[in-house]
């Protein structure tokens, strides 16, 4: 790969947007440099005009099951690449393929073949997985497998980082089942971030799960203990304590606008990390797919029981948290970019646009159209 140079766009950096600026990706996909003005001698470098374009940098999904077809849980990388294809689409650079509870052989073989697709993905970047069950409460299951569900045990849970080659980076579990707690901490433990979800955790227990390790919330408000005015429940210490980072699906199905708009106010965009859910089913039209329904853009349980998964894609959930909060582009854009890399310890590397990082970025209108996204300095999708 050459050298690219992208000229005269509006780059949105952590220190600022930087205006009619330049920036250079090295041969190895790496970001070289950015600032204001004309770039330095491109050389042979290739260089693309941005003017009236925005410059940002690319999303991270850490929580996406599937799109436009297919999902992890295929276990084949065609499923994996056709995931990566389909959301690199919606300005998703780098994703965490995530499991749901099904058999233990089956999530083994999913994982298995996430491990070896690491690094062969030519969409958005398959950069680890999610495991999300099977180590659940049953109250709180909504759409995951009853049968599945599985108390959390060490040699168990080690047998399954095996399996994955050490790329869990996200585990989400009920912290107050039997072996919750002890769970938690080894996972932290390990340096794998470990988040509450299908839990029907009361304050008290989601105070005792962050003393042993639990930072993270998965898809807030939904499949947790709701807010009560006499215990907070899961959806209230997600908003109460502060080492806690709270997820959401930011889709107006799954969470009704109001509360995104509390929830950005409570716990600032740091605190927000924007997710998709996504099932294979997104993307598809209206119809019956194995034991789910498709109905303008709403997932649900063929029994019309649960919701399962959503239709979101990270583009959209960018245009949705601007009109329900009313906050700028710029004060919102940490919660698909920063906030996410720093959460399942990317953020040496992705989730800005600095030097030395990854040359992860989009490009889009003022009006939030993608134009195209870049992976580590290759463009991946153009509209």
């Amino acid at each position: 790969m050459s050298r690219l140079v992208l000229q005269n766009g509006s780059i949105y950096t952590p220190g600022g947007v930087i205006e009619n600026g330049y920036l250079i990706v090295r041969e190895n996909g790496e970001i070289e440099a950015i600032g204001a003005g004309q770039a330095p001698s491109a050389g042979d470098a290739e260089v693309r005009d941005c003017t009236g374009l925005l410059v940002l940098p690319g999303f991270i999904d850490v929580h996406v099951h599937g799109g436009g077809g297919v999902g992890m849980l295929e276990a084949t990388f065609e499923g994996l690449e056709g995931m990566s294809r389909y959301h690199a689409q919606f300005g998703t650079t780098a994703f965490l393929a995530t499991s749901s509870t099904t058999d233990m052989d089956r999530i083994k073989r999913a994982l298995r073949n996430a491990a070896e697709s690491i690094g062969k993905t030519t969409g958005a970047e398959l950069a680890g997985i999610h495991l999300e069950g099977p180590y659940l409460n049953e109250i709180r299951r909504g759409a995951q497998s009853k049968d599945h569900i599985r108390l959390p045990q060490i040699d168990e849970i080690q047998e399954l980082l095996n399996e994955a080659g050490g790329h869990i980076r996200l585990v989400t579990l009920a912290p107050e089942v039997e072996g919750g707690l002890k769970a938690s901490a080894w996972l932290a433990e390990q340096g794998v971030t470990v988040s509450a979800g299908h839990s029907n955790a009361t304050f008290a227990e989601m105070e005792a799960a962050v003393q042993h390790g639990v930072n993270h919330t998965t898809h807030h408000f939904n499949g947790m203990s709701p807010f009560h005015h006499r215990d907070p429940g899961l959806a209230g210490a997600g908003m109460i304590l502060p080492e806690l980072t709270t997820e959401l699906i930011c889709d107006g199905i799954h969470v009704h606008p109001g509360a995104v708009k509390l929830l950005f106010e409570v716990k600032k965009p740091e605190g927000v990390c924007m997710i998709t859910d996504a099932i294979f089913a997104a993307g598809l039209p209206n119809g019956d797919y194995k034991n789910i329904v498709v109905k303008d853009g709403v997932i649900m349980l063929s029994d019309g029981s649960s919701l399962a998964g959503s239709s979101l894609t990270m583009l959209q959930a960018l245009k949705n948290v601007i009109r329900f909060t009313g906050l700028s582009l710029e004060t919102v854009l940490p919660s698909l970019t920063a906030v996410p890399a720093r959460q399942v310890r990317l953020d040496q590397t992705k989730g800005s646009l600095e030097p030395g990082k990854h040359a992860d970025f989009l490009l889009l209108t003022p009006e939030l159209e993608l134009q195209a996204t870049f992976v580590r300095g290759k463009e991946v999708y153009s509209a």
